[in-house]
């Protein structure tokens, strides 16, 4: 058998070996180190991820490589991915620094499961095989069901890591049930010869729509769209609100390499099928995430119903890449490069917005309701700017980037014949800018609840103005990052 052996490309999987090897490096020293030193952890955690950043900025070459017998692929698209999982998990970490100190819960195996998530999410990137793919999102999945329930002495927090990992086990079992069927149908797990089988019509067309519809239903789980969404506001309300940052940004950037690799680049041949599922799943989102937000009054979780309907948007991205029998390579490329677009927007106003609420929070008090944001201009004039701006943005108001987003996904949408999806898109829109702009309302025009001083470090303070600034910023200049997100797509499909 060793014989045989052919010692797989190590080079395109370097930031992955890395992030690995420092992984195992901090369990050590933050065993040996004791409680003394809690500091060593997240400064490792914080050195490892920029090592990571500064390994796949060197392996870029710009083409696609496979390695590891084809079941992983370095392209410029998981680079791209990668840089931004980066700088969103990096963002968390400064985030979080103070309100898990406040709480005692900076522990080393915090920064552990922090670490294994983002491995988890790096392998979802580049996976190009079933087997990988499931690899990586069991990575993820229980690294993030442990950080749900580190806070040992909240029931709430509990409660929702038990919510979590039976409703994520359920989609997980639905996941490998849809490419075992797909792999009974084609004979293999490699997407590019899943691909191959499925346009030679060599396999059995029925077993592959059954398939197809537990893969859909596995990845939607994974996305947090309707109907999967049932985990979503009692986790993000349940765990301590540094890991619902988590949850709520980076993991989307893994869940949708995940489904444009298998949609896209193993089931493209099935795109009639999975496309009117992915229509049905943005209708409801959009609609049920924008009306349950409305009568939410805790933060957090309206601000998961609300990534419920931004899901939706990057879903309805994703059926616009074909029309019928037609294949449309420009069209396609500008649905798939809008629903990159849409997924990095949502990260970047996502962190800022529960960033937010990290630096309103303070040692025994969380700021969770929306009477905390009362009276925020009277606090602090710059936050509450910070704030409107993020919140504009998720409304979707020009000029902010969650404009430029939402319309880039309407236009795909509109370009591929959809134009009753797109009318209810707006409509709802239109019903939710309510609920954010009703954050706004509370910060400038009602009297503050809370008159304690804003308590945050120097460096969370000058990342969450750069945040808001970028929100901004991008919403004036956004053809910078839109043809990035284009120029990716183009030399990785």
């Amino acid at each position: 058998m060793l014989k045989n052996f052919v010692m797989p490309d190590l080079y395109p999987a370097a930031p992955e070996l890395f992030l690995a090897a420092m992984a195992c490096v901090i369990l050590l020293v933050d065993a040996l180190a004791g409680s003394t030193r809690r500091w060593l952890a997240p400064v490792l955690t914080m050195l490892t991820l920029i090592g990571c950043a500064l390994i796949t900025y060197a392996t870029f070459d710009g083409t696609a490589t496979l390695t590891f017998s084809n079941m992983f692929v370095d392209d410029p698209l998981s680079d791209f991915l990668k840089l931004l999982l980066y700088i969103a998990v990096i963002t968390v970490l400064i985030y979080g620094r103070d309100y898990l100190v406040a709480r005692n819960l900076d522990k080393g195996e915090y920064y552990l499961l922090l670490l294994f998530a983002t491995l988890g999410m790096m392998v979802m990137i580049s996976a190009y095989n079933f087997l990988a793919i499931y690899l990586g999102l069991e990575m993820l999945s229980l690294s993030l069901y442990a950080m749900v329930a580190i806070d040992r002495d909240s029931p709430r927090a509990t409660e929702a890591a038990m919510k979590y990992f039976v409703l994520g086990a359920l989609a997980s079992g639905l996941l490998l049930y849809g490419m075992s069927m797909i792999y009974g149908a084609t004979g293999t797990l490699e997407l590019g010869r899943v691909a191959q089988a499925v346009h030679e019509g060599v396999a059995n067309r029925t077993i592959l729509v059954f398939g197809l519809v537990f893969l859909v239903a596995g990845v939607a789980f994974k996305l947090g769209v309707v109907p999967f969404h049932m985990w979503i506001p009692d986790v993000y309300h349940g765990a301590p609100t540094a890991v619902t940052l988590l949850i709520s940004s980076a993991p989307k950037l893994a869940a949708f390499a995940m489904a444009l690799r298998l949609l896209v680049s193993g089931l493209f041949g099935l795109a009639e099928h999975w496309q009117t599922m992915l229509m049905l799943m943005a209708v409801l989102s959009i609609g049920i995430g924008n009306l349950a937000a409305i009568a939410q009054s805790n933060i957090k979780r309206m601000l998961g119903y609300s990534a419920i309907s931004h899901m939706g948007f990057m879903l309805l991205a994703l059926m616009s890449g074909v029309v019928g029998a037609e294949v449309d390579p420009m069209a396609l490329i500008n649905a798939y490069s809008s629903a990159l677009y849409y997924s990095v927007s949502y990260v970047l106003m996502s962190l800022g917005a529960f960033g937010m609420v990290l630096l309103l929070s303070r040692s025994g008090y969380e700021a969770e309701s929306l009477e905390d944001f009362k009276g925020l201009n009277k606090r602090s004039p710059w936050f509450a700017l910070v704030m409107a701006v993020l919140m504009f943005s998720m409304a979707g108001i020009p000029f902010f980037v969650g404009f430029f987003a939402k319309f880039s996904v309407l236009l795909a949408a509109v370009a591929a014949g959809h134009i009753a999806v797109v009318v209810l898109a707006v409509i709802f829109s239109l019903i939710g800018a309510y609920y954010y702009l009703r954050i706004v309302k509370l910060m400038y025009f009602d009297n503050p609840v809370d008159g304690a001083p804003i308590q945050a470090g120097l460096d969370m303070r000058v990342l969450m103005s750069l945040n808001g600034l970028a929100v901004a910023v991008f919403g004036l200049f956004p053809d910078s990052l839109m043809m990035l997100c284009t120029a990716t797509l183009v030399r990785s499909l």
